[in-house]
């Protein structure tokens, strides 16, 4: 039988569960006609945003479209590359796109069902997240198994090793293009929504000691359309990327490994059993109406841990048929990705949960003032580093010795690799429990905004709460799998360029000793990347929310009765003022994925290039990790505070961990998420750009 067939199946499975899940959500009531015009606004500036970024991104798509196909008339790349890497950046977008619409659909609906009980608002705004999750590993299986029957076909008359470097030189480049769009949703977004709620904290909160989300905020309506545009389009987008990059990079390492076609069917067929695994998972989520934060995260833990059941108990039937039992070794590779990913998701939650000690040492340091918070939430994040960092250490070793690696290297590699697959198997409902976050948030702030009995604003609280949680546990996946990826993508870089040299008979050897000058600056290059990338996105999330602040305090002052209720704000200009911001400072974000290893490689040559791959995944990883979690923390340090603890809101503690907050919010949302993007491009463009670095380095 040809299990390759099961890779498309499993796509269509998940797509048609994504339309169930969909109508489940839509045949759900929006509740009061106020409900339904507060959601209508949030949805018509989701909308508007997203029309304007992919209008934008055309052009640099179409830009680049030109110069792959240009490379590919000069035989610099393969005639496929520029319409792989089209649909790889058209199905990224999509998947964020879908996921953004079915999510401002839902948290009017989330809303209307948390005056009914807390289960129900989990359901609903669990169901819009498994929309986005089903639609994220359905379109990414569907654009793998598409090219690779179309390769398959186009190349049939090669020999099957021949054929198998084709089809796996022509997939990378989908990935390079899902990267590309990834990167645009998750900066573009992340600036807007982290600008929209930093300016409106700042000034609702600190200096007019209004609540959260209160309908008099000018700058409310933005937030909340942030809260889409950021976290659901711009997380699909970028988990799309992780996803299809994880798969790739293993196909690629099979080659060298000498699994033949097989090796490289294998990370599919484990992704498509992730499907199944995932859709049966999400029917174990549900909890009871008195529950608490332990109850609701442990019912969103009973659908990832049967999801992850599953995978350990099929995986091994998988990999025995299909390489037989002397490559038994790569389930236990498979294996111990998963486990990873479990291990950093769970000390996620650790550093970022109310429910731990360090963020609720972090809130207590509020009680002497914002300059104690911003100190705390930035040493839980440089101190949660370290457990991410040994157990990824350790997975990496497990992979490569477990595959094989001590006596063939290639083998090794390629254990490494398809353990970051093994790590986002789970994505389908791992992404459900991300994804159903920002729904929450919206759904708490249309309770606030439509003045809902306080009841209902503490059980869409609890949800809230409780995704921060959940959204720290998926980036903590999103980063480990890049690590892993990422590492995974310089064996293929290092093993394409090999090919290309001997292919063409071009006289170049790999020098990677630590030594070589060309080496040691590209690990200082790529190290500094990293930050510099950072850098970028916090001063482009500080440049919008100060505009934001000064149209908020504006309209405070210029529009009679507004503070006293009797007058309505004009939303649509702090959606404005965010829209127009995040598209001005995107550019030169984005431009540095692509330029950075270009640059470095025309400059140092391909030895430089490895340096600058090898320096930017150690430093960004770390630097991921860190901003990740100390924003986490920050997040639900002030949730806490909320909640009644230390004084409860209004309180001087409050007013400083909002401020930890808001520093915390371009951490976690807009920079650090999209390090782990900006890595694995780095090595993508790299790959794809082999050939002209080696034609035209200097060195």
């Amino acid at each position: 039988m040809d299990l390759v067939v099961l890779v498309p199946i499993c796509s269509i499975i998940a797509l048609l569960f994504a339309v169930y899940f969909s109508r489940k959500v839509l045949k759900m009531s929006e509740g009061t006609e106020k409900i339904k015009e507060i959601a209508s606004s949030i949805r018509v500036g989701a909308k508007a945003y997203l029309i304007r970024q992919y209008k934008g991104v055309a052009i640099f798509f179409a830009g680049m479209f030109v110069v792959l196909f240009i490379l590919s008339r000069l035989d610099y790349v393969s005639v496929f590359v520029p319409y792989a890497f089209l649909t790889g950046g058209f199905f990224s977008g999509l998947s964020g796109f879908l996921g953004m619409k079915i999510a401002t659909s839902a948290n009017s609906r989330t809303t209307w069902a948390c005056t009914k009980s807390l289960n129900s608002g989990l359901r609903a705004a669990f169901s819009s997240g498994a929309v986005m999750g089903l639609v994220v590993v359905g379109f990414g299986l569907l654009d793998l198994s598409i090219w690779y029957y179309i390769l398959e076909w186009y190349y049939r008359a090669l020999p099957e090793a021949e054929r198998i470097v084709y089809i796996t030189s022509s997939m990378l480049t989908f990935g390079m293009g899902a990267s590309s769009m990834a990167l645009f949703a998750r900066v573009g977004g992340g600036i807007f929504t982290k600008a929209a709620d930093v300016g409106a904290d700042l000034v609702g909160k600190v200096e007019k000691g209004i609540p959260e989300d209160d309908p008099r905020n000018p700058a409310v309506i933005a937030d909340n359309v942030g809260d889409n545009v950021g976290d659901v389009a711009g997380l699909g987008a970028d988990l799309y990327e992780s996803y299809v990059g994880s798969i790739i990079s293993s196909c690629a390492l099979a080659v060298a490994a000498g699994l033949g076609m097989k090796g490289v069917v294998i990370p599919m067929l484990v992704a498509a059993i992730g499907v199944i695994a995932s859709v049966l998972g999400t029917f174990f989520v549900r909890t009871g109406e008195k529950a608490s934060q332990k109850m609701l995260l442990r019912a969103l833990r009973k659908g990832v841990y049967f999801s992850a059941i599953v995978i350990m108990i099929a995986a091994y039937f998988l990999v025995v048929n299909v390489l037989g039992q002397e490559h038994v070794g790569i389930y236990f590779a498979i294996l111990s990705g998963l486990i990873a990913g479990i291990g950093i998701g769970f000390f996620a939650e650790y550093f970022t949960s109310s429910q731990y000690k360090p963020t609720r040492q972090l809130a207590e340091s509020a009680q002497t003032g914002s300059a104690t918070v911003i100190i705390s939430g930035i040493s839980i994040g440089m101190l949660s580093t370290s457990v991410p960092v040994i157990i990824v250490g350790i997975s990496v070793i497990a992979s490569y010795l477990l595959a094989g690696g001590a006596d063939n290297f290639n083998m090794g590699l390629y254990g490494i690799a398809i353990s970051a697959v093994g790590m986002l198997s789970t994505l389908g409902i791992t992404l459900a429990t991300d994804a159903y976050g920002p729904v929450a948030d919206n759904a708490g702030g249309i309770a606030e905004m439509a003045e809902l009995e306080s009841v209902v604003r503490e059980r869409t609280d609890a949800l809230d709460s409780l995704g921060n949680t959940t959204a720290a546990t998926g980036k903590g996946f999103a980063i480990g799998s890049a690590a892993l990826t990422a590492l995974a993508f310089i064996a293929a870089y290092k093993d394409s360029i090999e090919l290309l040299v001997k292919q063409r008979g071009l006289d170049f050897t790999f020098d990677l000793s630590i030594i070589n000058p060309q080496v040691l600056i590209g690990l200082f290059v790529g190290g500094m990347a990293t930050f510099v990338f950072a850098a970028f996105a916090m001063s482009s999330v500080s440049k919008a929310a100060g505009k934001i602040v000064v149209e908020v305090r504006r309209q405070f002052n210029e529009i009679p009765g507004l503070m006293e209720g009797k007058a309505k704000p004009d939303y649509a200009a702090c959606v404005d003022i965010c829209t127009k911001a995040s598209q001005k400072e995107l550019v030169k974000i984005a431009l540095l994925g692509v330029v950075s290893p270009l640059a470095v490689g025309l400059l140092l040559g391909p030895n430089g290039v490895a340096g600058l791959l090898a320096g930017a995944t150690t430093t960004g990883f770390i630097l991921a990790v860190m901003m990740a979690n100390s924003g986490g923390a920050w997040d639900n340090g002030k949730k806490y505070i909320e909640e009644g603890n230390l004084g409860g809101k209004g309180s001087d503690a409050h007013k400083a961990a909002v401020v930890g907050d808001t520093v915390g919010d371009p951490f976690k949302d807009t920079a650090g998420p999209a390090i782990n993007i900006l890595i694995k491009l780095m090595a993508m463009v790299s790959i794809v750009f082999g050939m002209f670095i080696l034609t035209w380095s200097i060195l």
